[in-house]
Formats: C-alpha cells, structure tokens, sequence
C-alpha cells in the first residue's frame, strides 16, 4: 500500500472534499459544505489539510486560529483508511501548523452521535473538557 500524502487544500478538491464528507458522514442539513469551503478560502490561512493515496483524496482537516485558541472541524478519513495512522498523522500536521502560529490550545466539536471517534481522539491525547457549548446561527445556510 502507498503512504499518505498531505499538503493544502485546493478549489479543484471542493467534490471530492464533500464526497469524502458524505461518505463519513459529517454533513448535516443545516450547513451547506460548498459555503463552508468558500467561507474558509477566504480566510487564507493555510490550514486546510487534505490527505491523499495514489492522488485520491482520502481525508481532510479545516482548522483555524482566532488568536486564542485553535479549533479543527472535518477532520475526516475514508472508513477503508482509517486505523492505519492517517487522521493521527493529519491531526499531527494541524497541530504543528497551528503550533507555528502561537497557539496555546486547541477546540475541537465532536456531535454526541459520532460516538465511534471519541476513542481515536483520546488516543491523541485529547480530553473532553468540562465546558458547554452555545451556539447561535447569523447566517441561514439554507
């Protein structure tokens, strides 16, 4: 099997990026994926990671930096990929771009129903935090 290869997102990955987010199932009905993509494009910061194999995109992180504190959101991998090292590796990259910015720490969302990934982020090293979370929506996706 070949080895995963990371670097930046581009706009020509925006189908497969959601394809691979259907298939992992991180979509919801509430966010429209390509107003997501465009949203963090515009950030130009450089922390859109996506993972490839044999030039297929098998997974992805989006992260940002605010100043305060680091946060990351679809962090995926394709199932047939996952336990083989590949979102700890990606994980891994995030962190250390983040690192470079100055960033002391790191937030991440994960639903109540994705019970399965819990163990994998504990696995590296992250703790669920005694916090709530408050949401509040200023822009309809829909």
């Amino acid at each position: 099997m070949s080895k995963a290869t990371f670097r930046k997102f581009k706009k020509s990955d925006t189908e497969a990026i959601i394809k691979l987010w259907k298939k992992c199932k991180l979509l919801v009905p509430w966010n429209d994926p390509y107003k997501d993509i465009n949203r963090k494009l515009s950030i130009k910061d450089n922390l859109f990671i996506i993972g490839e194999m044999n030039k297929h995109i098998i997974a992805s992180a989006m992260a940002g930096y605010d100043g305060h504190r680091g946060y990351i959101y679809y962090l995926a991998v394709l199932p047939e990929y996952q336990k083989k090292g590949i979102g700890s590796s990606l994980l891994s990259i995030v962190e250390k771009k983040l690192l470079q910015l100055g960033c002391p720490k790191i937030n991440l969302f994960v639903r109540n129903t994705n019970i399965r990934v819990k163990a994998f982020y504990k696995m590296n090293d992250y703790e669920i935090q005694d916090s709530q979370i408050y949401g509040k929506r200023l822009i309809e996706d829909n």
